[in-house]
């Protein structure tokens, strides 16, 4: 079933009447004025064991029922929705949320706070007995002089972020008020764990989970949690696979209260690489091309998964119109087909044949988060090991993905787990950037559009060429198809590899490639970050990505002052020579290629799956 989906399990007294229950699958039923359709899945056995609960990030605090159901009700009493008095406090409606911010507005233009301009009305009085309450009980040294008020309707949340380092102190607070949910906390490496927040608790955030580990609250209406002892710990990992004993948590309306601290000094936390006080000042070098699994996972985690968080926002208000020939394999399909698109970025080809079964995934949660609030069904995955059964999709694309991986063997295993999604049978549609941007005496669209202004008035790469973090682990080194003369099949001289690791070379936008391994820029000029998961907002920041899609439709009608600092971003690309992608096709047992073709700059193919693996 699709992950992290709430699902019903039934169990009949023989297999003969389970087969027919089965045949429901896909049947439409009258469910007052809605229609239901049923979507069943046939299991021999369910695993019944259950995982224990797994461990809070380092520094990660819950206590619950730290307030009364009196004092509960008195906060929630004290926060005037209705009261827009600029001179007491800042109060602001979000796209997720309600927000009021008291003692400083946390800025989402800039993602920080003026230091100088604290509000008048300070924090409400009411707080300030569980603040006191706070220090008793060793929670916090200091009493914060800043709260920021969020109020969630159920189906609302917020993407993955991270508090801004130079803006507050180590310590964050956060109360939950009126209603329970599950925060969600990631680490750079993958690890992953869902919080339940239960109402009247307090989370206590300090160390490694406020400096590293980014939080966010999926938007969805119900969550699916561990039917568990109450008094054990309120964690889980976000996988629930294994979880036999599981239970549907309604949301409603939840009020969070997060105090800070206002930093008056540069952040010397021990977590440079997410820390804005700390990057360096100077360009770091280029990068090498890999030359084994670990130097694979370093460069994709650092030009590719990073950029696509930071950018993500950004990059989605780019990538509206499909491109026809993908339009038109996908209309090919079927009614009732199941498509998965394995790195569908915003969801722009999710929606393309309504009457296909449609699930993305992503590696990139900011950009499986658009998907989301787009109404699309997509998750987190990674394009190695994509969390699906096999033999199960009639068709599976992957549209400018596996440009991203970063050595042959990454790129053909990609591939692999195409094939092994699709059922005998079943088609696979694969696009990937080309060396060859002028092709037969034509040039692509990427080559002959002039550098222009983007729609945050910088000179932006918002080509024809698309692009989305989609990699994972697989074992390799370096060695990228070309002929032993160094030289495209058209003339495009490529650079060869040497017993040294080479480094990449910064491509200039708009132009012919001179190599194969490259980094490609992304410039983004404007406030704050490019993506949805930096900012502010209380105990869940990140509005600032939202809020720069918005204002970026309306911007690109004209072009804005070039006044804001520009900010670059690098990309890392393995762009495919003519021949080197159906090269890497037949490789993989078990398929046919039915086609190759040459589209705008990209080369394309479509696979088959015959069965024989």
């Amino acid at each position: 079933m699709p992950p992290h989906k709430p699902y019903a399990l039934v169990t009949y007294r023989s297999e003969v009447s389970a087969q027919r229950g089965h045949a429901l699958n896909g049947r439409q039923l009258q469910c007052g004025d809605q229609i239901v359709t049923l979507y069943l899945s046939y299991v021999n056995t369910v695993d019944s064991e259950l995982w224990g609960c797994v461990d809070f990030p380092p520094g990660l605090v819950l206590v619950e029922e730290f307030v009364s159901p009196e004092e509960e009700a008195l906060l929630l009493d004290a926060i005037d929705w209705t009261s827009h008095d600029e001179n007491v406090t800042v109060q602001k409606v979000l796209k997720h949320r309600r927000v009021k911010h008291f003692g400083y507005e946390f800025r989402y233009d800039n993602n920080n706070v003026d230091k100088d301009k604290p509000l008048p009305g300070g924090l409400p009085q009411v707080c300030v007995p569980v603040l006191e309450r706070c220090v008793r009980d060793r929670h916090t040294e200091v009493m914060p002089d800043q709260l920021t008020v969020n109020q969630y309707q159920s189906g609302q949340g917020i993407p993955p972020h991270v508090d801004t380092h130079s803006a507050f102190e180590d310590l964050i607070l956060s109360l939950s008020l009126g209603a329970k949910t599950v925060m969600d906390f990631r680490h750079p490496e993958g690890r992953s764990v869902a919080v339940v927040l239960p109402e009247r608790s307090l989370l206590v955030m300090k160390g490694e989970s406020r400096y590293l580990w980014t939080h966010g609250i999926t938007p969805r209406k119900f969550d699916v949690v561990p039917a568990c002892d109450p008094k054990s710990p309120a964690a889980v990992t976000s996988d629930l696979s294994n979880h036999s004993n599981l239970t549907l948590s309604r949301r409603g309306t939840r009020t969070s209260l997060t105090f800070r601290k206002v930093r008056r000094t540069p952040c010397d936390c021990g977590y440079p690489s997410a820390c804005d006080s700390q990057q360096p000042t100077a360009p770091p070098s280029p990068p090498s091309l890999p030359r084994s699994q670990t130097d694979a996972c370093r460069l994709e985690a650092e030009f590719v998964h990073r950029v696509y968080e930071e950018i993500a926002c950004h990059f989605s208000s780019t990538r509206h119109s499909p491109w026809p020939r993908v339009c038109h394999f996908l209309s090919s399909l079927e009614p009732g087909s199941i498509l998965a698109d394995v790195g569908c970025g915003n969801g722009k080809y999710l929606g393309v044949n309504p009457e296909v079964i449609a699930v993305g995934c992503d590696r990139s949660s900011a950009l499986v988060q658009i998907c989301s609030e787009r109404g699309f069904q997509a998750f987190v995955s990674d394009a190695l090991n994509v969390p699906l059964r096999s033999d199960t999709c009639d068709a599976c694309i992957s549209i400018a993905v596996i440009h991203h991986l970063s050595t042959q063997k990454r790129r053909q295993a990609v591939v692999e787990e195409l094939v092994r999604l699709l059922r005998p049978g079943g088609r696979a549609l694969i696009y990937v950037w080309a060396v060859e941007q002028e092709y037969n005496k034509q040039k692509s669209k990427y080559l002959k559009e002039t550098r222009q202004q983007g729609p945050t008035g910088d000179s932006t790469d918002h080509s024809n060429q698309e692009s989305k973090s989609l990699t994972g682990n697989a074992t390799d080194a370096h060695n990228p198809a070309q002929d032993l003369s160094g030289n495209a099949t058209d003339g495009t001289k490529v650079h060869r590899e040497t017993e040294s690791p080479a480094k990449l070379s910064v491509h200039t936008n708009r132009t012919a490639f001179n190599s194969q391994d490259l980094l490609v820029p992304w410039h983004f000029k404007g406030g704050g970050r490019g993506g949805c998961n930096q900012g502010s907002g209380g105990d869940e920041q990140g509005e600032q990505g939202s809020k720069n899609t918005l204002d970026l439709h309306t911007e690109a009608q004209a072009p804005v002052p070039n006044t804001a600092p520009s900010q670059v971003f690098h990309r890392y690309y393995h762009v495919f020579q003519k021949g080197e992608l159906e090269e890497l096709c037949v490789r993989v047992r078990g398929v046919t290629i039915q086609r190759s073709y040459h589209d705008q700059g990209n080369w394309c193919v479509i696979l088959e799956k015959t069965g024989d693996r």
